[in-house]
């Protein structure tokens, strides 16, 4: 594998890993969370979050180099590129909102959005590359995970 080829995708998948890791930071520890607040049905135990998040991030940073190297117009992948750097954004300020700040509701919000930016990132990316799109798959089904999570959290409490 050529050098440039590397460097690209560890710029990739580094960056969508520190934006959990930073995310992760401000948002503090949240075991107080459920001490202060009723569990809905279905929590996983706490040490499967961040092993799944750091797999999703990986995904996330190496479906985006594919978009970024995929052999079609430049403006196509801006578009593209834009979806999966909009729905970072709400990656990241998620758990800020409903952890750190404790906006159960607020949370609810950015979740769903997150989650259909999601759903709209990988239509968009499967126009240009349907491994990129496939690979955020379970993604989707984490955040939809969390959305009922959320809201039962949010409905409970």
């Amino acid at each position: 594998m050529k050098k440039h080829k590397l460097l690209s995708i560890a710029f990739y998948v580094i960056s969508a890993e520190l934006v959990g890791g930073i995310s992760a930071l401000i948002t503090g520890t949240f075991s107080d969370f459920f001490l202060n607040n009723q569990k809905p049905p279905l929590l996983p135990p706490a040490w499967l979050f961040p092993v799944v998040w750091v797999i999703l991030y990986a995904l996330m940073g190496y479906s985006a180099y594919l978009i970024s190297s995929a052999n079609v117009p430049a403006y196509r992948k801006n578009k593209a590129l834009a979806v999966y750097f909009l729905q970072l954004i709400f990656n990241f300020s998620w758990s800020i909102v409903f952890f750190r700040f404790q906006l159960l509701w607020g949370g609810a919000a950015v979740i769903i959005i997150l989650l259909l930016l999601i759903a709209v990132m990988i239509a968009v990316f499967h126009k240009i590359d349907k491994k990129a799109a496939l690979i955020n798959l379970p993604y989707l089904m984490w955040v939809a995970f969390a959305t009922y999570l959320n809201v039962a959290t949010a409905v409970i409490n």
